[in-house]
């Protein structure tokens, strides 16, 4: 596809987001068609080729997409960017680095479901982004299909501020087209492979219908435009045009808590009226507010206009390893033009970088340019030291923009090379796939001297695994999944760390007092230096926080890393000869093994939130084996066709294998998802058989 010059209002980036077998991908496809840049429709499941978003060897055996695809497309003299995101719910992070470059997105659900578990999370995840959305309701053409009963389910959970914009024409697989409720028109087509929408007369048993429901989206409209809700009191409907009723509307979906609805077969031709809703009510680069960042030298804040003109800020979301091009850093430039061949400058780093080539992708084929603009998305090559939240921006005009923060990976598995040659290798392939995935982490055990990959859930550690053996040639032997434990203590202790050692010559000398406490948020580490005078002096309270951090890290109970501990060093002594940054390093480290004992340490395990869907005749069985993982039941909620939601908060460490298990009760007819809800303290019997286990190694 040739570089069209496309000006910013016509810019649309968005995501299409959604539960696992919506039909995400195959909207994508659709859109693809639609817009000319495929002759067939990809099929994500069975036969053919997969998707063409789809490109992994994973993604088009398993027919999910794991990776987020970046594709641009041209309608009606718009330029969209479309990234197909992950619905798996191991793949959240994907969907969340996504979310944060993107303007706007397109909801998928599936219309034999309604809104699924993942559909609640990437709701939220759009919520904390403010990202608008329009609503697709797929799949109504199907057996079990409908688009009303969908809408109810999106009231009930997730917004009463969705209204239809297209009515359906037929029911399940007699459904070939829809009523459109801005111009009162039909769009209808004959087989879903056409390449246009036919359009003509409202059918008349339809017309009451959409009259009424017209009604409602003019009120629903006019409610943000103090002008027009005074003519729509005075005059009436008829008074608003179809330009004032789609001005309305925009400014309220903008606002991003109002969604338009629509449905129908994503697979063909109706996305044509997805891509008008997305052209016609999704912001352009415009829309959005300008970015703020900081000055890293100064601290202060900057902003940055959607302008060519402004200097050059981007952010790096998405590392990707190409085959033939090697690392494909995705960026989003929010400010000025990124040209191939110039210098930048890395914030979050500090190091000036080349930018080799920049690549406009078409899922996994690429395009050449020579600049990209403010508002735009592209991969770049050349970036040897810029990762996923980096800010790349103009040398001499330095910002650093809000970074992406990733959850810490739950689950963990020990890897061994089966042979020699596999070993350095592997040591390849876990760098270049922590690289491109920032909820992915590696780490050498130093008790054991394993290699210990860490990831979001079974099926995440899964795929890196198949995809260390296929794209790096690593054979390697898996241990069994282990629960990420955590420590952290509940009580207040103070301790004095004494290193003094005096052999002839030069002796060691440092002192400190420590007073160990749990942090506000329950998270992370922190250090308070409340040393009045020169008791410690400065030089040294570094190397005694790094003593206290290091040893937490290692873990005191079981030798699970310590969270949620405020250390503060509120007295010490020191040598005039004898002190030495190492001194007072192990001073800490002396500190940590006294005190934290008497500080009420306990252990603490990830807790996840599960949801199982199921019919009702499995349901108490299901309950029955969450009850006995140790699951607190939450929630359980009717579904469409007579399924039933139970909603669960349920320990890690009773889950693996659990997506098996829920099928084999329930004779293959239930579906489970879980994520990481939090970390609760373990109880005393469990802890202590964890201690015991961890001890006996």
């Amino acid at each position: 596809m040739a570089q069209k010059n496309v000006s910013l209002k016509d810019f649309r980036n968005i995501g299409i987001i959604a539960h696992i077998d919506a039909g995400k991908t195959t909207t994508t496809e659709g859109i693809l068609y639609r817009t000319g840049l495929t002759h067939k429709i990809g099929v994500v499941k069975g036969d053919g080729d997969g998707a063409t978003t789809d490109w992994m060897a994973q993604e088009k055996e398993r027919g999910i997409t794991i990776t987020s695809a970046a594709v641009t497309a041209m309608w009606k003299g718009h330029k969209i960017n479309v990234i197909d995101t992950p619905g798996h719910i191991d793949f959240t992070a994907e969907v969340e680095r996504s979310l944060r470059v993107l303007d706007g997105a397109v909801t998928v659900f599936d219309g034999k479901m309604g809104v699924e578990a993942q559909t609640e999370t990437v709701w939220r995840q759009a919520n904390k982004y403010s990202v608008p959305r329009i609503c697709f309701i797929n799949k109504i053409n199907q057996t079990g299909g409908d688009f009303y009963k969908s809408l109810e389910t999106i009231h009930n959970r997730l917004s009463r501020q969705a209204l239809p914009i297209h009515l359906p024409i037929g029911f399940e697989k007699d459904i070939n087209g829809v009523v459109d409720l801005v111009d009162m028109k039909a769009y209808t087509y004959n087989d879903y492979t056409d390449h246009e929408l036919i359009p003509g007369e409202i059918p008349a048993d339809m017309l009451e219908k959409a009259k009424h429901a017209r009604s409602l989206l003019v009120e629903a409209a006019v409610e943000a435009d103090d002008e027009l809700f005074e003519r729509f009191l005075d005059q009436g409907e008829e008074s608003i045009s179809i330009d004032e009723l789609k001005g309305a509307l925009r400014k309220r979906v903008l606002a991003g808590d109002f969604f338009l609805v629509t449905g129908g077969d994503g697979r063909g031709v109706i996305v044509e009226k997805v891509l008008d809703l997305v052209v016609d009510y999704l912001p352009s680069p415009l829309d959005v507010d300008a970015i703020w960042g900081q000055n890293p030298k100064t601290g202060d804040e900057i902003e940055r206009k959607p302008s060519d003109d402004e200097p050059m800020a981007a952010l790096a979301f998405k590392i990707a390893t190409d085959p033939f091009v090697g690392k494909l850093i995705f960026v989003r430039v929010y400010s000025g033009v990124l040209k191939a061949g110039s210098y930048v400058l890395n914030t979050t780093t500090g190091n000036k970088e080349r930018v080799g080539r920049i690549v406009r992708m078409h899922a996994d084929k690429r395009e050449d340019i020579d600049s990209i603009g403010a508002g735009d998305i592209a991969a770049v090559v050349g970036l040897k030291d810029t990762f996923t939240g980096h800010t790349i921006c103009e040398v001499g005009n330095p910002i650093t923009l809000e970074s992406i923060e990733f959850p810490e990976p739950p689950v963990s598995i020990a890897v061994e090379p089966k042979t020699k040659s596999d070993q350095e290798k592997m040591g390849i392939a876990l760098q270049r796939l922590a690289e491109e995935d920032p909820t992915f982490r590696v780490h050498t055990d130093e008790e054991t001297g394993q290699t210990i990959m860490s990831g979001m859930g079974e099926l995440h550690l899964d795929i890196l695994i198949d995809r260390m053996k296929r794209e790096f040639n690593v054979e390697a032997n898996v241990g069994e999944p282990q629960v990420a434990f955590r420590e952290t203590i509940r009580g207040t202790a103070e301790a004095q760390g004494k290193h003094a050692k005096q052999s002839g010559g030069r002796g060691q000398y440092g002192d400190v007092w420590i007073r160990f406490e749990p942090t506000e948020t329950g998270e992370g580490f922190e250090f308070v230096d409340e040393i009045k005078g020169g008791v410690v002096p400065q030089e040294y309270r570094a190397p005694v926080q790094k003593g206290i951090k290091d040893t937490l890290d290692g873990g005191v109970i079981a030798g699970y890393p310590m969270i949620g501990v405020k250390a503060t060093l509120y007295d010490g002594s020191y040598h005039d000869v004898d002190s030495s940054e190492l001194a007072f390093n192990l001073a800490g480290v002396l500190a940590v093994r006294e005190g934290i004992p008497k500080a009420k340490p306990v252990l603490l395990e990830p807790v996840m939130k599960v949801e199982v869907t199921t019919p009702e005749e499995f349901m108490g069985d299901v309950i029955g084996d969450l009850n006995s993982r140790r699951g607190r039941i939450d929630a359980m909620e009717d579904l469409q066709g007579g399924a039933k939601l139970i909603r669960a908060f349920v320990p890690l460490a009773s889950m693996f294998g659990y997506t098996n298990d829920v099928r084999s009760m329930s004779q293959g007819r239930a579906a489970s998802t879980m994520e990481l809800a939090q970390y609760e303290e373990v109880p005393p019997n469990v802890a202590q058989e964890i201690i015991e286990k961890r001890a006996s190694k």
